[in-house]
């Protein structure tokens, strides 16, 4: 299926066409299932929630979101679905974390995508509390970060998803990138 047909059938799921709603996961599973190990990468070996299971529920929750969007395309959708990954995600670090409350345990080293960290050991829910204030100070930072950590996408994937220049990319990374650094001390 082209890109075209693809806008066309998230346009119609969006607008409540059920059928046009579960061909979308079929025709963007593997896109969706690549952003899911791409946000797996970041959690512990051990974790109970497979990539599967994070594609198939971080898909219930955009399609049952309130209010949802009328999605642009392709691009939005993955977005929001990027940014639903993440909520489950940390949603299942928070329970974790109350179940386990005073363990001991570190949590799992970063995503390799953020090299600058790749030596400190982040919590998932520091790591969204922290992108939580981004989101209301700067948007398009917030974005970024979700888009290289949760969705795993390239500096060029990224610019395109974004509609920027790669080079413009690069610099809101290194911004993104120090931001975290401070925030997370």
């Amino acid at each position: 299926m082209d890109h075209l047909d693809t806008t066309q059938l998230i346009k119609s799921a969006s607008q409540g066409d059920e059928a046009a709603a579960n061909k979308v996961l079929t025709v963007l599973y593997g896109e969706l299932r690549r952003v899911a190990v791409a946000a797996m990468r970041g959690e512990r070996a051990d974790h109970t929630l497979q990539a599967t299971a994070l594609v198939h529920e971080a898909y219930m929750r955009v399609m049952k979101t309130e209010g949802q969007p009328e999605w642009e395309g392709r691009d939005h959708f993955v977005r929001f679905a990027a940014r639903a990954m993440r909520n489950v995600l940390v949603d299942h670090a928070r329970a974790r974390g109350a179940a386990k409350r005073g363990s001991g345990k570190k949590p799992a080293p970063l995503d390799s995508v953020l090299l600058f960290f790749e030596r400190q050991e982040i919590d998932m829910v520091e790591l969204n509390d922290a992108l939580e204030r981004l989101f209301e100070i700067d948007e398009e930072l917030a974005r970024l970060i979700e888009l290289r950590f949760f969705a795993g996408l390239t500096i060029e994937e990224t610019a395109g998803v974004m509609e920027v220049s790669t080079p413009t990319i690069e610099r809101r990374w290194r911004v993104a990138r120090q931001w975290l650094h401070d925030e997370l001390k």
